[in-house]
């Protein structure tokens, strides 16, 4: 449309009928007549066409082969035939706006589920050519949205999806779902195209006057040989449950040994569930252990899931199922209530235990009710809660962006537990951090443990620990004590607790009151409950 436009593009500028009688000479037709001319095209009238709201929405138009205008015939012809028009194209209209309010994103703009299941339609009947998906979820949207607001949130949303599109052009892109996107992509190289997005994606922005560095998860796949769309769609779902179950801000490409792995998590997941229903997960504890006295200063309560056939399942082998939020919820909730139950049961029988420490997850901190289910199910057996160690990986802790768990972990400190930092040096390790995360026990991992013989780093970096946590009044305990020379070595650099195999392995609760009863209760001598300590390791069974 402009004032310059041929025929019909001038007529729907003026909102009039145009009548040009020599296309060869109008101005009008000066940048069109090259093409119009070699066909024998003389003239043209062209007439608007109006919806009801007086807006130009077409044109009619007469070509003629000889230097004339409109006759009364035509003119008649395009009186009736407009009105016509005008009644067909607004009905077009109106189903192009119906499919369009069914098929795209509100919010975004972008094509919506129903369009992505459409399209994947379409794909499944095309035959031609490499195929690929990728899809995306927003990372901790629900966080900025609890923050900052819906209004934030939304904004966000917006421009990630604005991001994602204009990156993927010119494959096509879809919002499925509130933080969830799709790109079908036109070849296979779907690795590099998620890249691209990822960079470009995580530019800082602007949302409702609040700065932030938007992230996404990508899981991708590729068409296969057999051209099944649904089966690509599937190993995109796999590659982007494992990209998020393992580290947000990734991509992960689907391949087969994925799958499988992804298959042992459901089935451990299932299993877990299972016993869970079954009262099958059961408490092994651990003791801790005085390194000159031999004396049991604490236990550490270790799940175990006991099969149909009555063997017993560590932990370590379904540790896929424990990440899973609900499930890691359950197995915490039975493994306090269990503990609270043996330890209601040591005290009964008069034995001094001192602490029980317990593994809590992130899951059971991000529910908002770890301190009223604490209070709740050892109060209930009349159980204080100062015999009670929450152990938490330096992965939950320390590795938190925001400081609701420090606040919530004071809180319960204050009610009288005490804090475990477990398997110190292994996650997101920072001396810095003891200054200001509140932690009363370092746990010091294994690995150190195990490479502190004579002239091995191991016990440079403990007496390093050692002499820091010392001066910061925190206690430490060494795991994964396997041999007298470790714990010789380890009096030497002047630590006084530990906990592994040299002592004793897990055991239940019978094994484990039997064990109290001897190095806890009696006033053996020290050497004594030493030797005595030794036969009964070697002794019990697992």
């Amino acid at each position: 449309m402009g004032p310059d436009v041929g025929s019909c593009g001038t007529a729907a500028y003026r909102g009039a009928s145009v009548t040009v009688t020599d296309i060869e000479t109008d101005p009008l037709w000066a940048a069109f007549r090259a093409s119009a001319v070699p066909l024998g095209i003389k003239a043209c009238w062209s007439s608007p066409i109006f919806n009801s709201e007086g807006r130009v929405i077409g044109t009619f138009a007469f070509y003629y082969r000889v230097h004339r205008g409109p006759n009364e015939f035509e003119e008649a012809i395009v009186a009736t035939c407009a009105h016509l028009c005008t009644i067909a194209i607004e009905r077009h209209e109106r189903v192009l706006e119906r499919e369009r309010m069914a098929y795209s994103d509100a919010l975004t703009g972008l094509p919506n589920r129903a369009k992505f299941e459409l399209s994947l339609l379409e794909e499944a009947s095309r035959q031609e050519g490499p195929r690929g998906l990728l899809l995306f979820d927003i990372d901790n949207l629900k966080a900025f949205n609890d923050t900052f607001g819906h209004r934030a949130g939304d904004a966000l949303i917006q421009i990630v999806a604005s991001r994602i599109a204009a990156t993927a052009m010119p494959h096509r892109s879809f919002r499925l779902s509130g933080d969830e996107f799709a790109v079908l992509v036109e070849h296979n190289d779907v690795a590099a195209l998620a890249k691209k997005i990822m960079a470009a994606v995580s530019e800082a922005a602007l949302c409702d006057g609040h700065s932030v560095m938007p992230s996404v998860t990508i899981g991708g796949a590729v068409l296969g040989i057999d051209r099944d769309c649904e089966l690509m769609r599937h190993e995109a779902d796999f590659a982007l449950y494992h990209a998020k179950e393992n580290g947000r801000g990734r991509f992960v490409l689907h391949t087969p040994a994925l799958k499988t792995a992804i298959s042992h998590r459901f089935e451990a997941i299932h299993n877990v569930g299972v016993a869970l229903d079954e009262g099958r997960i059961e408490t092994f504890y651990q003791p801790i252990v005085r390194l000159d006295t031999s004396e049991i200063v604490g236990l550490e309560a270790l799940c175990r899931m006991r099969t149909h056939s009555g063997s017993v399942v560590p932990a370590g082998d379904f540790h896929d199922a424990t990440t899973d939020v609900r499930l890691g919820s359950r197995i915490t909730q039975t493994m306090m209530s269990n503990v609270a139950r043996d330890l209601r049961h040591w005290l009964d029988l008069g034995i001094p235990v001192q602490h029980v420490g317990i593994n809590v997850s992130s899951s059971d901190f991000h529910r908002g009710d770890l301190g009223d289910r604490l209070t709740t199910t050892f109060g209930g057996l009349n159980v204080p809660l100062n015999h009670i160690i929450l152990e938490v990986t330096e992965s939950v802790y320390l590795g938190q962006r925001y400081t609701a768990i420090a606040d919530e972990i004071r809180a319960l400190r204050s009610k009288g537990l005490l804090v475990a930092l477990d398997d110190f040096g292994t996650g997101f390790a920072s001396l810095t951090h003891l200054l200001s995360v509140p932690i009363d026990i370092i746990k010091i991992d294994k690995s150190f443990v195990d490479g502190i013989a004579e002239g091995g780093g191991g016990a440079a970096i403990i007496k390093g620990v050692l002499g820091i946590a010392g001066d910061l009044g925190i206690r430490v305990v060494a795991e994964g004590v396997e041999t007298p020379d470790q714990v010789r070595h380890l009096r030497a650099l002047g630590c006084t607790l530990g906990q592994g195999y040299n002592f004793s392995k897990a055991a239940g609760r019978d094994a484990t009151t039997e064990l109290l009863l001897r190095f806890v209760q009696q006033p053996t001598a020290s050497t004594d409950k030493m030797v005595q300590l030794e036969t009964y390791r070697q002794r019990v069974v697992h």
